[in-house]
């Protein structure tokens, strides 16, 4: 964040509600020798912003406003402050609903601003990885007391966000109704997002719940995998996979409230390449455009495609302590030219499982993608 800040007049800090955007943003201000603080939630400073060039004109050092979805109008003062020769003044903006704000700002803001995506703790952030993946990566989900508080910490932030989060953001859909279809989601997590089928099951039509999905991808609870679509001569399938953007999330929509209880339940498998891929994508610092997954429609498909700087790196997850080289995987290689490709499973050991392949150990994921980082 600091280095962004000394590089753009304005920064854009996106991510989930409570996941720390306003905690880091206060630690970032602590750094300058002045700074302002405006929480757009909040009524007095909502009702200062709505004169927003009275409320930020003469303001030095780093300036935040949080929430800014709600006060669209600061964004046309902030270009103007922004633009001042010598300004004493830099931005930071904090939203917690993306593609409405991201519009607007690329459109206010144009060549002027950063943006930067936060998630919530991720493996070099905590020591209990299987702490993580059961209670995810919300700050106040991982440090609750216990698994039965962290439990109802979750369901308490999908009940406030359905209720109150979403009607704030002048969205008219009915809490009920997107936390059937949220609630519906996680049953698909890891699988192919079908739009007809779903609405088929939903009663509504197809275009009705690709706009709830819309809502949600918006608002950083659920993520879309974009399928990889260069032209290899094979019939690829063509539509977004679809993942509970934060795995306690996905445990709390599928009513799973203790680790026992997820060992035995049907979605393990998939919730487990959820939590890596989510991990992997962090550890590579991936951009989501670089992020896909490839499938064929006669079967063979990898998990997860990051093509970064003419370089392609493929991975496939597997929940197994014997992980080896399948059709699929040798499909995904030759066809995808890929540089490399990592078979991440559950077991203890790292090791070669071919030319350009090896069997990589969840738990090395950490020091070993940072190498392939700076590869």
């Amino acid at each position: 964040m600091r280095r962004l800040l000394r590089e753009n007049p304005v920064v854009v800090l996106l991510g989930a509600r409570q996941v720390g955007k306003t905690t880091l943003a206060r630690q970032v201000a602590s750094t300058f020798a002045e700074s302002s603080f405006f929480d757009a939630e909040q009524r007095g400073d909502y009702a200062l912003l709505q004169e927003p060039d009275l409320a930020l004109a003469t303001k030095r050092g780093l300036v935040v406003v949080d929430e800014v979805q709600a006060v669209p109008e600061v964004l046309r003062t902030v270009r103007v402050l922004a633009d001042r020769s010598r300004s004493p003044a830099r931005f930071l903006l904090l939203g917690s609903a993306s593609p409405e704000l991201a519009q607007r700002t690329a459109e206010t803001l144009a060549g002027r601003t950063a943006f930067h995506e936060m998630g919530g703790f991720d493996l070099e952030e905590v020591e209990d990885a299987n702490r993580l993946w059961f209670r995810g990566g919300f700050p106040r989900s991982y440090l609750a007391r216990s698994n039965r508080a962290s439990d109802e910490w979750r369901k308490g932030f999908i009940r406030t966000f359905l209720e109150r989060d979403v009607p704030r953001l002048g969205i008219g859909i009915a809490p009920r109704t997107l936390e059937r279809f949220w609630v519906m989601l996680a049953h698909y997590h890891g699988q192919v997002f079908n739009a007809s089928e779903l609405g088929r099951s939903f009663g509504v039509a197809h275009t009705t719940v690709r706009g709830y999905l819309d809502l949600l991808v918006g608002t950083f609870v659920v993520t879309e995998l974009r399928p990889w679509l260069e032209n290899v001569g094979k019939r690829v399938v063509k539509s977004p996979k679809i993942y509970i953007s934060d795995p306690g999330l996905l445990h709390a929509l599928l009513d799973i409230g203790a680790p026992a209880a997820l060992e035995r339940h049907p979605k393990l498998g998939a919730s487990w390449e959820g939590f890596v891929l989510g991990q992997v994508v962090r550890r590579l610092r991936a951009r989501p455009s670089e992020c896909h997954f490839w499938a064929v429609h006669s079967g063979a498909e990898l998990d997860l495609l990051v093509v970064s700087g003419g370089r392609r790196y493929g991975f496939e997850i597997k929940r197994t302590d014997s992980p080896r080289l399948t059709a699929s995987m040798h499909a995904a290689l030759e066809t995808l030219r890929l540089t490399r490709l990592d078979l991440i499973h559950a077991g203890n050991r790292t090791f070669p499982l071919a030319n350009k392949v090896r069997a990589l150990a969840a738990a090395d994921i950490k020091s070993e993608l940072a190498a392939l980082r700076r590869d």
